[in-house]
This record gives structure tokens, C-alpha cells and sequence, in this order.
């Protein structure tokens, strides 16, 4: 059938068959066998055909960045059939993918198949909650599974590799990419690196339904210079190796096939010209043998950011630095193989850029069946299932965060009550999607509304208030917030004043968060914080719901309303999941992954910050640190989220073996003191209190979710090693340092037990 393509592989076999084999003796079989097929298929590639395998190319138009300079669809053909083209992104659905990838196995000269490449960000066509929503839930199988369901659904849609996840660690709400990311902390970030990458590559990659993970974005972008985006990253080594490295380094250890490099520059080197990052600490310190991915054009970036003159330097400091594979900067295609020719740029780099490339598609079993990746019966059966819907259901009930919940307004009682739903978002169907919905369809979210209609006890009276924005809403245009059309105010209050309670849904629209949407105002966008004014003059019995994808600097509703949900941005079952949560069919268990602020002024905002010289006021002066004008403590802490039942922490103890077997036991008891069944996570916390470099006043270094009846009482316990124990110094190495220890242990970051503990 594919008579070209079964002549190569035979030209391959024999090759190979005469390799030696002494530089492969420590490989397992299969990965012997795996070389071999990469040298032999090196030894027949032009260097226009290594090339092109470096060189990946958007669709025909699904566009998630600038438009690039040229490149039209007529050159992107010949290029595929010319064998010049390694990747694809945005080509979508089984009958366009294999399109594209019948060109370059069936008509190309080496019939190399194609990497197909989509941002499969939390989900496909049935969206799980926002990543940072997900982190929230601290189920790491949960996290998993929502992976492993959008790699099912991707993958019979012919996708084989998705740009995700997002490991970015970032301690500032500002930036809008805090949506995609796990949060604040590394060890979090880290756990939950492991969690997604094995959910979107499973136990075999070469199974038809797992698809390649991309680590991204390396390294730094998360500490974007006030938040902005595609902004300058200035850290020191200590925060970099602390804080920003370790969930790259976990998701690499967990066998992540790919690693994207950021937009930023780190320390005045532009990511994708990084030696430093790409080939000193991944490639040689960490022995990664996938590849690594540009971001968008961001070759391209190397002349704004001014480090490079023009492509042609740009392909040379890139190609030098580790990047393997050039995202639609059309760099590499057209400049690269002049520099392998005139010895500018060593072909052995060349050769390692694309024997890494190779290397993910023969893991992937492209070689030996390309199209392998979904077919028409796949996709239609695999997409929108039902247990889908069910387990991103599960997903987005188990994000939830109860922030507050005075008077015990929540849970709802299921009938007698007169409810007043107000809020523009209420009845939306498209925001509760969030962003990063590449593939899935607008109106498919089961908006709040819907949701809480399925409750037929009481009176539901909903009342759109003003709206949210104007015009449509597109994932490549700001929107247009309105600030100043007042219609349905007057009708919203109404509403409010006769009703037991008022559910208020507010927030950000799902297309205010997410690349590129930078915010320097935290607060409630618009007339939103007028009107949850005006509705409590008239109406005290008010529960909040936020729609959002970061936090919020809520002050005055922290201050003023009783109940408050933090309900991010769920995905398509948003409106089931808030409902059964507001009702109490669900108990909420939902943990902060990010610090809330009090005023945009905090940030960056995180729990385990340094405790400076002068952390409090010893004199009755000013001179310590905080600030004149709010206090310096967040709105809502790392870790913070309530339950309609309450928990009891106790009897902590410790068993310090460190110096005979390097392992120190925390054990203590939770108790759920409550009337109804509930899950707690609880979270341990240590200090280490005198370091050769300054060291957090906290940091997480385990947490467990456990689920306890009313009454019930469980014994926890913790093993702290040297990687919980350890830190890298400023030279990069790694240790445990002698001393006192602390420890600290709760349901959140304001732990409400200690212990004390040394190492000799």
C-alpha cells in the first residue's frame, strides 16, 4: 500500500544490521533498536532534509499567534512533499491530519511522518476546568485523569503531541498565563507536572490513544517583570534552581517527550538563545534525550529582543543554544542548511537536533503505522462521551474553593426558598469554557443558570444585570468591558430585595485571562463591583460566585459578603458542578493553589517568602517591612478553602532518624468535627531556620486529601528525605544543611500546629 514507505524501512533494517553496536551495549532492547534506525536514517538525509525536520509549520488557518511574514499554504505543500517539514500544529480532525501526513509519507522521498501538534490545554472538545482551577482540587489523580481523557479525545482527532502542560511557576495574578499554570509553588507545580504528564502519555506511547507531553515554558516565564507579558525575567540563581526549575525537572523525570522554551529572556539572554538552560542544565545536567520546541516565531524575537542582527544569526545562536524545533518562525528552513554548508554552524549540532526529533516519533510508533492516530469512527465514539462528561464533572466539582461562608448561607436548602440568581455570567455558556478552548465549540458550557434550574424546589428568579462586555468575545481581541451602560441595574436590585438569598455570579469573562491578557487592575471588571454594591444595600444574603482565571483582589467583598465561592472558570460542566456544590450535594474540598490580594499594590504576592531583617515592628516605628497604606498579609492564604463540616488538627509527633537512615517521621490526627461527610487536605510545612542562603519562612513538603465521616478521626503521617529536606546553594548544589527545623501543619498556609526538629 504505502510501497515508498515499506522501501525505506527495509533500506533502514539492512542498514542498521551492519551498525556495531558497542556505543548502544547499556541501552535496553528496544531503545538499541530505536538508535540504530535514527543513525541509519540520518546516513541517507540531505541536509535540507534534516532541516525540514526541524522546521514545523501552522495549518491552513487556525492561527494562535502573529501571522507570519510568508509561508502561504502553496509553499507549505511543496515543502511537505519535498520531505522539508517535521511538524504540524492546528492541523485538526482525523480526515485534514492524515491529508497532511499522507503527503509526506506517501509522496515525500523519505516518507518521514509528521508530528501533529495542538494546544490541548484542559481538554478537547469536552473541557475539563482551566489548569489552575484543576490545581485547586491537590487530586493528583483526578489532575491525571482529566489529562488522560484529553489525550483519548485529541488523539482520535489525529492529534499526537500537545503543547502542555504548563509547569510556570508564577507568584503574580497580573499575568494572565497564571490560568494555565499549578500556581505558586514548586513543590505543588511539581506533583502536578508528574500527574499531567502521565495522564497525556500513559503507560505506552505507543498506544494509539496517548499522545507526546510538552514541559513548558522554559524557563522563567512566570516571573515576567510586573506581570506583563512576553516580558523580561530578571531572578537569581537561587530562585531559579528553588523555585522556578524543580515541576521542569519532575516533569522530565517523569519521561516528558518535549520541552517548549519561553518567550522571555532570563538574566539578558533571550530563552531560545539560552545555552545555559537549553543544553548546560536540560541536555547535559538532566540527560534529557527528547527535543525541544520554540514557542511561537519566538526565533524570530531574537532581533527585537536585540541579541541577534538578523535570521540568519538567529538560526546560528539558536540552533548553538538546544533549540530543536523552529514553531512557524520560518528561521531554520530558510537559513540553517547555508550555515551547516559553509561550516558556520557544526553539523554535528544538526544531527542532534534531529535525531531527537526522530527519536519522540519512532517512541510514538509513527514509523511503523503514521496513521495510527484516530480515525472517523474513533473521533465521533471518543469525543463527548458521557463518562466524559461525567469525570470533567467530577473534575470541576472537586476545584471549587468555599473562600467564606458566614451564617452558613451555603448549602442551599432544596426547597422553600425564593433564590435571586443575578449576573451576566450567570447565563453564559461560552466563558465558563475558559481559554485555551482551541478545539472545543462557543455555547457548550452548561452555564450556572441551566444548573440551578435543575433544582425544582424553590423559586429561581434570574436577572442578567448589566452586561459583562460588549460585541463578541474571540480568543485574538481584547475585549471591550462595559463600564457604562447601566441597563437591567435597576431590574437586578429588584430582583435581590425580595429574595432569601441572592447567588450572585461575577467575575472575568473566560477570554480575560490567558496569553497575551495582561491585567494591572485586579479588581471585579466593570459595573460588576457597583452592582454587588448596590444588590447588598437592599439584600445582606448574598453568596458570591466567582467566574475567573486568576486571583482577584476582592477586598471589599471579603469584607462585606458573607458566602463566597471561588468557582474559576469550570469548563463544560461548569454549571452542574457550582450547582451541586451551592446545594450541598457536593461537599466542597477545593484548596487555594495561588495567594488572593488585597490590592494589585501586594503583588507578587506568595506564602513562602523570605522573612527579611526586619520582618515586624520591634520599636514602634516604621522601619519594617510593610506597607503604609494595607496591610501586608494576603486577602486569602495559600492552601485556604473551607468545607461544610469542620476539621481538627492534633497530637503531632516526630521521629528524627535523619542521622541513621536520612528519613524524618510527622505524624499527627485529623478529625472531622463536623455533621457531615468532608474532605481535608492536609498540608505540612517546614522551615529549615538558618541557611548558608536565606530560606522561605514556609515551604509545602506534603499534603494528603483525606476524606473522614462525621465524627471520624484519621492518623497522617509524613516522610521527609533529602529531597523535601535539601536546597540548591548558590553554586548549585544540592544539600541538606545541619540545623533546627521546623514544622508546621493545617489546612493551609496559616498551619495551625508546630514541631521543632535538627539534623546533626
Amino acid at each position: 500500500m504505502f510501497l515508498k514507505y515499506k522501501l525505506l524501512l527495509f533500506v533502514i533494517i539492512t542498514l542498521f544490521s551492519y551498525l556495531g553496536h558497542n556505543f548502544y551495549a547499556q541501552s535496553s532492547p528496544s531503545t538499541l533498536i530505536i538508535e540504530k534506525k535514527i543513525d541509519s536514517l540520518l546516513e541517507i538525509m540531505t541536509i535540507e532534509e534534516k532541516v525540514g525536520q526541524m522546521n514545523l509549520y501552522n495549518g491552513f488557518w487556525n492561527v494562535t499567534g502573529p501571522a507570519p511574514e510568508f509561508g502561504g499554504a502553496a509553499t507549505k505543500y511543496e515543502h511537505l512533499k519535498n520531505g522539508w517539514v517535521g511538524a504540524m500544529l492546528n492541523v485538526r480532525g482525523t480526515e485534514e491530519v492524515n491529508k497532511v501526513q499522507r503527503i509526506a509519507v506517501e509522496e515525500s522521498r523519505l516518507g518521514i511522518p509528521l508530528l501533529i501538534g495542538f494546544d490541548v490545554i484542559h481538554g478537547y472538545k469536552t473541557l475539563s476546568p482551566i489548569p489552575l482551577a484543576e490545581s485547586a482540587s491537590w487530586d493528583l489523580k483526578a489532575i491525571e485523569q482529566s489529562a488522560r481523557i484529553a489525550a483519548i479525545e485529541a488523539s482520535s482527532a489525529g492529534i499526537n503531541w500537545t503543547f502542555a502542560p504548563m509547569v510556570d511557576v508564577s507568584r503574580d495574578a497580573r499575568w494572565g498565563r497564571v490560568m494555565e499554570g499549578a500556581g505558586e509553588d514548586p513543590f505543588l507545580g511539581s506533583l502536578i507536572a508528574i500527574a499531567r504528564v502521565n495522564g497525556f502519555q500513559g503507560d505506552y506511547l505507543t498506544d494509539a490513544n496517548t499522545i507526546a507531553a510538552c514541559a513548558k515554558h522554559f524557563a522563567g516565564y512566570g516571573f515576567a517583570e510586573a506581570g506583563k507579558e512576553y516580558n523580561t525575567v530578571d531572578v537569581g540563581l537561587s530562585t531559579l534552581y528553588n523555585t522556578i526549575l524543580p515541576p521542569f525537572k519532575a516533569a522530565e523525570e517523569a519521561g516528558v517527550k518535549t520541552f517548549m522554551n519561553s518567550f522571555n529572556d532570563l538574566n539578558g539572554v533571550p530563552v531560545t538563545a539560552s545555552t545555559f538552560l537549553q543544553r548546560d542544565i536540560l541536555k547535559d545536567g538532566w540527560d534529557f534525550n527528547g527535543f525541544v520546541v520554540s514557542d511561537w516565531a519566538s526565533m524570530n524575537e531574537l532581533i527585537s529582543w536585540g541579541i541577534a542582527k538578523d535570521k540568519k544569526e538567529a538560526a546560528k545562536l539558536a540552533i548553538t543554544a538546544g533549540s530543536d524545533m523552529d514553531m512557524e518562525g520560518h528561521v531554520y528552513i530558510n537559513e540553517l542548511a547555508d550555515l551547516i554548508k559553509n561550516g558556520t554552524v557544526d553539523v554535528k549540532l544538526l544531527n542532534d537536533a534531529v535525531s531527537r526529533i526522530l527519536r519522540v516519533k519512532y517512541e510514538l510508533g509513527l514509523f511503523d503505522n503514521p496513521y495510527k492516530y484516530g480515525n472517523k469512527i474513533d473521533e465521533e465514539k471518543r469525543t463527548g462521551s458521557q463518562a466524559h462528561h461525567e469525570s470533567v464533572l467530577d473534575m470541576a466539582k472537586k476545584s471549587i474553593v468555599l473562600l467564606k461562608n458566614e451564617n452558613n448561607l451555603l448549602p442551599l436548602k432544596k426547597e422553600g426558598q425564593t433564590i435571586a440568581l443575578i449576573g451576566d455570567l450567570a447565563n453564559d455558556k461560552s466563558s465558563p469554557l475558559g481559554s485555551w478552548r482551541l478545539a472545543s465549540d462557543d455555547e457548550t458550557a452548561v452555564s450556572i443558570l441551566e444548573g440551578m434550574q435543575n433544582y425544582k424546589g424553590n423559586t429561581l428568579n434570574f436577572n442578567n444585570g448589566p452586561e459583562v462586555f460588549k460585541g463578541t468575545s474571540t480568543f485574538l481581541k481584547e475585549l471591550d468591558i462595559n463600564t457604562t451602560d447601566y441597563s437591567g441595574f435597576k431590574d437586578a436590585i429588584e430582583t435581590a430585595k425580595n429574595a432569601d438569598v441572592v447567588v450572585m455570579v461575577l467575575g472575568e469573562h473566560g477570554f480575560q485571562s490567558g496569553e497575551g491578557r495582561s491585567r494591572t487592575n485586579l479588581e471585579l471588571p466593570g459595573l460588576q463591583q457597583e452592582l454587588l454594591e448596590k444588590v447588598y444595600e437592599v439584600n445582606q444574603n448574598i453568596v458570591l460566585v466567582l467566574n475567573n482565571g486568576r486571583p482577584l483582589a476582592i477586598t471589599w467583598a471579603a469584607e462585606h459578603i458573607p458566602t463566597i465561592v471561588e468557582a474559576w472558570q469550570l469548563g463544560t460542566e461548569t454549571g452542574n458542578a457550582v450547582a451541586q456544590v451551592l446545594y450541598g450535594d457536593y461537599n466542597p474540598s477545593g484548596k487555594l493553589p495561588m495567594t488572593f490580594p488585597r490590592n494589585v499594590g501586594q503583588m507578587p504576592i506568595y506564602y513562602n517568602y523570605k522573612n527579611t531583617g526586619r520582618p515586624t515592628d520591634k520599636d514602634n516605628n516604621v522601619f519594617y517591612s510593610h506597607y503604609s497604606d494595607v496591610d501586608k498579609t494576603p486577602l486569602f492564604v495559600f492552601g485556604h478553602g473551607l468545607s461544610y463540616t469542620s476539621f481538627e488538627y492534633s497530637n503531632v509527633t516526630v521521629t528524627n532518624t535523619y542521622g541513621s537512615n536520612s528519613e524524618v517521621t510527622v505524624a499527627f490526627d485529623l478529625k472531622n468535627v463536623g455533621q457531615v461527610t468532608g474532605k481535608e487536605v492536609a498540608q505540612l510545612y517546614i522551615r529549615d531556620s538558618v541557611g548558608s542562603v536565606t530560606r522561605p519562612v514556609k515551604e509545602l513538603k506534603g499534603f494528603e486529601l483525606v476524606e473522614l465521616d462525621a465524627g471520624e478521626t484519621k492518623s497522617i503521617s509524613f516522610t521527609l528525605t533529602e529531597k523535601e529536606l535539601g536546597f540548591y546553594n548558590n553554586e548549585q548544589q544540592f544539600k541538606v544543611e545541619p540545623g533546627d527545623f521546623k514544622l508546621f501543619i493545617g489546612g493551609s498556609s496559616e498551619t495551625v500546629l508546630e514541631a521543632n526538629f535538627k539534623i546533626e
